[in-house]
């Protein structure tokens, strides 16, 4: 498995990071043991789970996805070898929105037990609520991580601005800071106008900021649209079909023909060697569709791929 650094942190992170919000709900625990026996086996070591998920499934309540997977790490004896992220700030529908500090330590206890560890290796502010000081917020973080109990911190549904701001609290207190941030993004622009809320999708303003900011991340959260790309059965959603989504998709489909590879493979191919550097959270249901997304690693797009991606649908001179 590839590798990149997170952030400018020194510490190298599979290119491709497995999330694991259907393990427990949408994936029991047998099949989900299977997909993450997969992914370990193909060199995954980066995990993504969040205390929350995944509750608005059949018969969630939130918690499960970080059970199955602290059932899974407890069988495989793997947790040293691994990269586990998990997040707070969305919750359950019972605690509902919080980033306060009573709300943070409450629930990160309990991820830790429901993960069966002692530390989290990458521990995510799930959304930007403003409700709660950004210094109460920043100030629990740091204090998790001085602790010992959090290597890194990361953010996610936040503008850039709002990193900025963090950044320059951060520092001021001489706290540590976001390393990553994790947003809504696909090959796909939304159309003007378009909302995701209560998500948030990564606009021109954060990709460039981590075009210039380095040290921040970006990860890329719903980065195939659940199938859309490749599936009659699975429409590309309304907040995509804007003015230029069928010149990207033509382009999409010619440099897939050219490398003979699924669009699902050049996407996230397009991520991790566009500018800036994307790393997509995967998922997967089935074995074969992991190992179609792993074999976007093994894709060398060229630099007129590259431009032919990333020029289409774009205003001509």
């Amino acid at each position: 498995m590839k590798t990149l650094e997170l952030g400018k942190t020194g510490t190298q992170v599979s290119a491709l990071c497995f999330g694991a919000m259907r393990c427990g709900t949408l994936q029991n625990e047998q099949e989900s043991f299977a997909i993450l026996d997969q992914y370990f086996e193909a060199g995954g070591r980066f995990i993504d789970t969040a205390n929350n998920y995944s509750f608005w499934y059949e018969g969630g309540k939130g918690g499960e996805s970080e059970t199955v997977l602290g059932k899974w790490m407890k069988a495989r004896g793997n947790r040293d070898q691994l990269f586990i992220a998990t997040k707070v700030g969305f919750n359950t529908p019972d605690l509902g929105h919080s980033l306060s500090r009573k709300t943070i330590l409450q629930e990160f206890e309990g991820s830790l037990k429901r993960l069966q560890t002692d530390y989290v290796d990458l521990y995510y502010a799930h959304k930007d609520h403003r409700e709660d000081a950004l210094e109460e917020t920043l100030g629990t973080f740091n204090q998790l991580c001085e602790e010992a109990k959090v290597k890194y911190l990361g953010t996610s549904n936040m503008r850039a601005w709002r990193i900025a701001e963090a950044s320059h609290i951060c520092q001021k207190n001489g706290w540590s800071e976001y390393v990553c941030v994790q947003q809504r993004h696909t090959y796909l622009r939304p159309r003007p106008g378009a909302s995701f809320f209560p998500q948030l999708a990564a606009n021109d303003d954060l990709l460039d900021y981590c075009q210039e900011h380095s040290e921040v991340s970006l990860l890329s959260y719903s980065p195939l649209l659940g199938g859309a790309y490749t599936r009659t059965d699975r429409p590309i959603p309304k907040q995509y079909q804007g003015p230029d989504s069928e010149d990207r998709l033509g382009a999409l489909k010619e440099v897939a023909e050219d490398l003979k590879a699924s669009l699902n493979q050049v996407v996230l191919a397009w991520m991790l060697q566009g500018s800036p550097t994307v790393l997509p959270v995967i998922s997967a249901t089935t074995s074969a569709q992991l190992e179609d997304n792993l074999g976007a690693l093994a894709l060398n797009l060229s630099a007129e791929h590259l431009e032919k991606l990333s020029t289409a649908g774009n205003p001509k001179a």
